[in-house]
């Protein structure tokens, strides 16, 4: 790897980490990225979920503040998304990838449409307080399974399929739900980094470049989105979802 790679790899992971604490899809950088140094697809999409990690840890980590008072509801899901997570891995490693890439693009729309619209949805769908606490539970531990599983695959665009379903469901700020997120999506993050260490071709050259850049993103940008408007926030996901979901649609079509 020479020091131009270097370079891209340390600006991509530092723009990462604030985009996957603010919104989630930091992937969608730091996957082309290595690319761009010569890596395999198949590589690039390991080395990239190991690399992307400890930019997951500073993210919940800057944003601790807001997951007070959720210590029972982040205890219960866990295990569903350490679950999810395995499967999706599994998925990855032992199925072909065409099918599901075409897939992914809608999903993301999806979640960003659902975000965008959020206030009519519940209308049709009913407030959460409106919710009986077993529906409402048993439908969290879907999304949270769903969600792990995609992760565990692929994982761009995680963030905000996770916010745009949470808060739906969750009687919640946003801020609060972004927080839970974070903790989310670093329980999928530890996941892929042990199975795909084991089981996949990890670049560890590029994992020590990318990793420290993520943590510094990460952690800045956790705390840029504890200090950002509810609306802004909103818009910030809504727009990284329908961009990074129109970039994946482009690429299944010519992919």
């Amino acid at each position: 790897m020479d020091l131009s790679h270097v370079l891209l790899l340390l600006v991509a992971g530092v723009a990462a980490g604030g985009v996957n604490a603010i919104a989630g899809g930091g992937s969608l950088i730091t996957f082309p990225s290595l690319i761009a140094t010569g890596l395999p697809t198949v590589d690039a999409n390991v080395t990239n979920s190991v690399s992307v990690f400890p930019g997951y840890v500073s993210s919940v980590v800057g944003s601790r503040a807001d997951l007070a008072g959720q210590g029972r509801r982040v205890r219960v899901i866990l295990p569903t998304s350490l679950v999810g997570s395995v499967g999706g891995c599994a998925l990855l490693l032992l199925t072909p990838a065409r099918a599901f890439e075409v897939i992914v693009p809608f999903l993301v729309l999806g979640a960003a449409a659902t975000l965008a619209f959020q206030e009519r949805l519940r209308g049709l769908v009913g407030h959460p307080r409106q919710m009986s606490p077993r529906r409402a539970a048993l439908t969290l531990q879907a999304v949270v399974f769903v969600g792990a599983v995609y992760g565990g695959y692929f994982g761009a665009a995680l963030g905000v399929m996770y916010v745009a379903a949470l808060a739906l469901i969750l009687d919640e700020p946003l801020k609060r739900i972004n927080a839970l997120k974070n903790v989310l999506s670093a329980a999928v993050g530890l996941v892929t980094l042990v199975v795909f260490a084991i089981f996949a071709h990890v670049h560890w050259d590029a994992v020590l470049v990318l990793a420290p850049a993520t943590i510094i993103g990460g952690y800045a940008g956790a705390k840029l989105a504890r200090r950002l408007p509810a609306r802004v926030l909103r818009i910030l996901i809504v727009t990284f979802g329908t961009v990074i979901g129109l970039v994946l649609l482009f690429r299944a079509i010519n992919g």
